[in-house]
């Protein structure tokens, strides 16, 4: 009876460690990717898949507002956060973290970091991190995008802390504010598959954005697009499939 137990006992302790390495019944745990210095420009899916980033937040009005909208329409969007925004706003982030979004360091200051030295940028994103994580400890924060896409030596800096430099492949130029029917002109003419869109909600008023992604995500959907992250770690952060909705 006591080698039936112990023999028990060592399957048991066996199982445990097939369980947690994902080995049981032919499944292997997920790869964690791992950033690199290059930039990343598309959802790295095939089909009409699209992404939507947003810079410059978190705003008072138009992020809650933003948030309202994505969630209304089930869709995970990324969070490109400026460092000072993060200090004044901090229960807005844990908002964007609650819902299930991915984070985005947009730097400190929203400086252009083309000609800063390595120390200095290293010293900005992690000030920045920092101030994401005492407002929701332990974030994730999977993505980098430098300020004016101005990027310097930044993607290797970024890279080395595990952020993936995040860009775009489409900025509808959100920021002149020409109207929510031109927006979505322009978001509706732009799109190509694999798309990662570059919007704002901050920095100004960005109403007119708001508007603009609720009308658009439920005609894209209609027309068979669905919504997912950037290539790169922050897949890890959240869904590994594309969200119809």
């Amino acid at each position: 009876m006591a080698t039936i137990r112990g023999r028990s006992e060592r399957w048991s302790g066996l199982l445990v460690i097939l369980l947690a390495a994902g080995l049981v019944l032919g499944t292997a745990a997920p790869a964690q990717a791992e950033a690199t210095a290059d930039i990343v420009t598309t959802t790295g899916r095939s089909g009409q898949t699209v992404s939507l980033t947003f810079d410059d937040g978190p705003d008072p009005d138009d992020t809650p507002a933003l948030l309202s909208v994505l969630r209304e329409h089930r869709v995970e969007a990324v969070f490109c956060l400026w460092g000072e925004q993060v200090r004044q706003h901090p229960d807005i982030v844990r908002q964007i973290v609650r819902q299930g979004h991915t984070l985005c360091n947009h730097s400190m200051h929203h400086d252009d970091l083309e000609d800063r030295p390595v120390a200095q940028i290293r010293a900005d994103l992690v000030a920045t991190n920092a101030a994401i994580r005492e407002a929701v400890p332990g974030a994730a924060i999977p993505y980098f995008r430098a300020p004016y896409g101005s990027w310097g030596r930044s993607p290797e800096v970024a890279a080395e802390l595990g952020m993936q430099p995040l860009g775009w492949t489409m900025d509808i130029a959100d920021w002149e504010s020409p109207g929510t029917a031109e927006l979505v002109r322009r978001l509706n003419e732009g799109v190509t598959p694999g798309a990662v869109i570059l919007l704002h909600d901050g920095l100004g008023d960005r109403s007119q954005t708001v508007q603009a992604v609720d009308q658009v995500i439920p005609q894209w959907k209609a027309r068979g697009w669905t919504f997912t992250l950037p290539a790169g770690p922050g897949r890890h952060s959240g869904s590994d499939h594309p969200r119809r909705g």
